[in-house]
């Protein structure tokens, strides 16, 4: 549960497939299926337009930008966790996704939003927070952009530029503050013995939430990497076949 694609790992989610890979047409989702997926993807995007619009008035409300997690507090709660429905549109067969990647990436996140951010109340003025939740936003955005106008076979190049170019920068941006965030949680969490489960008791089990965040971290170690160059490869692969297809014309 990590490296959880603050820069866009969830690149081949399957709506521009046939974009990225000519040769090989994929049937895409039913018409049904793809009126539904539009307009879940044109919700969430401007779910993350709401989010990306309540930093920026908090900011120059504030003249500062301290804390401005309270700002965006509920919006993000609720679209990150409107996330866990890609999960269930991958299980269905609508989007030619795995389902146990996209879960992976999915809960990674829900987990820092809820499980760290949300637990451990002291994290939330961290500028560690802002770090993560600039990166998501600006990431969702371009994300869900992508995908409606994939599904509507209309995409604009500078979105499929900005799709896979700004996460270079966002990606990293996004697991720094991530990481940051769970560390600046592991002395509140030892301290008050958050969701950790001591022996004895009549389960004869026992759970350190506490061992269990700095194992989390340690995760980010070889999943950070391969997930950043494969996107680096699929931003050769996609954005040559484009300009390819430019010079054809």
């Amino acid at each position: 549960m990590a490296a959880s694609g603050s820069g866009g790992s969830r690149a081949d989610n399957g709506y521009s497939s046939q974009q990225q890979q000519p040769p090989r047409r994929r049937k895409g989702p039913g018409a049904l299926a793809t009126a539904y997926l539009v307009i879940y993807n044109v919700v969430m995007t401007a779910g993350w337009l709401v989010i990306a619009v309540g930093l920026v008035r908090a900011y120059l409300a504030k003249g500062s930008y301290h804390s401005l997690y309270y700002s965006i507090e509920k919006p993000l709660k609720f679209f990150q966790t409107g996330a866990l429905l890609e999960i269930l549109h991958c299980a269905l067969g609508i989007v030619p996704s795995s389902v146990v990647l996209t879960a992976f990436q999915v809960m990674s996140r829900v987990f820092l939003t809820w499980a760290v951010t949300h637990s451990v109340k002291e994290v939330q003025t961290e500028d560690s927070v802002l770090l993560f939740v600039v990166a998501w936003t600006i990431t969702e955005i371009i994300r869900y952009s992508f995908y409606t106008f994939s599904l509507l076979n209309h995409l604009p190049y500078l979105i499929k530029w900005a799709r896979y170019t700004l996460f270079i920068i966002l990606y990293p941006m996004g697991v720094s503050g991530e990481l940051l965030t769970i560390y600046a949680a592991l002395p509140f969490v030892r301290q008050s013995g958050l969701y950790s489960i001591s022996l004895p008791n009549k389960y004869n089990f026992s759970f350190d939430y506490y061992t269990f965040l700095i194992l989390v971290m340690i995760s980010y170690i070889p999943i950070f990497p391969q997930l950043y160059f494969h996107m680096l490869h699929q931003r050769r692969k996609v954005l040559s076949h484009t300009e390819e297809h430019k010079k054809s014309e």
